[in-house]
């Protein structure tokens, strides 16, 4: 990338600015994926993408690219996605393909690059309407086959294969997109940290390690419900009393393990004042950034819960619902993307990411692959209050582009 090829912060603000006008309302962002909304959003960027020298294409899965096209079909990947949770922040995603969209102006402008630079709209990414995160990037890996997910229906009974054909994608044809990727020789994406680390180190950016790893699994607890007042401690058989002391070892075992427990719900039954509860249904959601350690983490509550139905006189009985292995990045780039936020922003953390990312999908699918990671003010994201410092995405936003512009100049002659 030129020296004179510069980055506009305040161009990278402004779009965002414009992009939530046009997609969002008082209570956020409404960028639902398939949906109108997010539509004019795609619509929006594609304007954008057309004043640039770039070939701007929809893949098979549903995926937006634009291809500047280097001296070399070698091809460096940067983006996110547009889409959003309802009332969701306006940052998350979006900063992602708005930063990837000004550091393409900054590289075209500089002349034909070594390597081909590529831009990506990951479609689906949040999974809130038919609830599978990370769809269309996990189409393109060849980690999602479209029979998993076709039948997958929204609130209203839509299917995903429906929703998908009013937006002109056939999902039948998904597995033909991996045919992008094939190029792809380092992937960077630029996101929120959506939490709270950063800020409390006072520090504007931080690299990613990697992704956690995550097992979520549904424990259903029988007891027997009884009188509140007629019926001793040591002759009741009380599922919620069971299910609290099931969430705090949950708690208790991720700190030993220096990991995390989440209990996502916990509903009791009957739901009558005054009565011991008989049953009780808790949703565990455990993350840590070793493989072997989270199946001891999970095993530890597992074994938790055995000593307490023994002594609450329950059943407990466990439902796998989702589990993701940790993935480490790529250690070049991790050091690329420190050392350039060091020389923009003065100081960078190394942490790794709870929440799941695009980028997860590509580093297990074998992509060499990087995460630069913003300060979040106050953790807040998912919420019409998610926030980043207007000078803290420009430091974020000219790192990136140091980074890509030493990538795209990296080729092979």
């Amino acid at each position: 990338m030129r020296s004179d090829a510069a980055i506009d912060g305040g161009r990278v603000l402004a779009d965002l600015d414009e992009l939530h006008a046009l997609t969002g309302d008082e209570r956020g962002a409404q960028r639902l994926a398939w949906t109108e909304p997010w539509a004019a959003a795609r619509r929006w960027l594609i304007g954008r993408l057309e004043q640039l020298p770039v070939d701007v294409e929809r893949d098979e899965a549903g995926n937006l690219w634009a291809l500047l096209r280097g001296r070399e079909e070698e091809t460096v990947l940067v983006g996110g996605h547009l889409d959003s949770v309802p009332d969701g922040g306006r940052l998350d995603g979006s900063l992602n393909v708005v930063a990837g969209l000004e550091v393409l102006r900054a590289v075209a402008a500089g002349g034909r690059p070594r390597r081909s630079l590529a831009l990506v709209d990951w479609a689906d990414e949040e999974g809130a309407r038919f609830g599978r995160s990370l769809l269309g990037s996990g189409l393109a890996c060849g980690v999602v086959e479209p029979g998993e997910v076709a039948a997958l229906t929204d609130a209203d009974g839509v299917t995903l294969a429906a929703a998908m054909a009013r937006q002109g994608v056939d999902l039948s044809a998904a597995p033909r997109a991996r045919r992008r990727l094939e190029p792809v020789v380092a992937a960077l994406e630029l996101h929120i940290e959506q939490g709270p680390v950063l800020e409390r180190a006072g520090v504007a950016l931080g690299a990613v390690t990697g992704t956690l790893g995550i097992t979520r699994s549904e424990a259903t607890i029988r007891g027997r419900s009884a009188h509140a007042g007629g019926t001793p401690f040591e002759l009741r058989r009380d599922a919620a009393l069971a299910g609290v002391r099931l969430a705090a070892a949950a708690h208790d075992a991720a700190l030993a393990r220096r990991g995390l427990a989440t209990i996502a719900s916990l509903a009791t039954r009957p739901r009558v004042g005054w009565v011991v509860q008989e049953g009780c249904e808790l949703r565990l959601d455990q993350r840590h950034g070793e493989a072997e350690t989270l199946r001891e983490l999970h095993a530890d509550v597992r074994a938790a819960a055995d000593r307490i139905a023994a002594e609450q006189q329950v059943s407990i009985s466990w439902r796998p619902l989702d589990h993701f292995e940790p993935v480490a990045f790529d250690p070049a780039l991790i050091d690329l993307l420190e050392r350039n936020a060091r020389a923009v922003a003065g100081s960078c953390e190394r942490l790794p990411s709870g929440p799941l990312h695009d980028s997860w999908q590509l580093a297990r699918s074998g992509i060499p692959t990087g995460m630069l990671f913003v300060q979040s003010v106050d953790g807040i994201s998912h919420h019409r209050d998610e926030a980043t410092r207007p000078d803290h995405v420009e430091l974020a936003v000219e790192t990136l582009a140091r980074s890509v512009g030493e990538l795209l100049a990296a080729g092979r002659g």
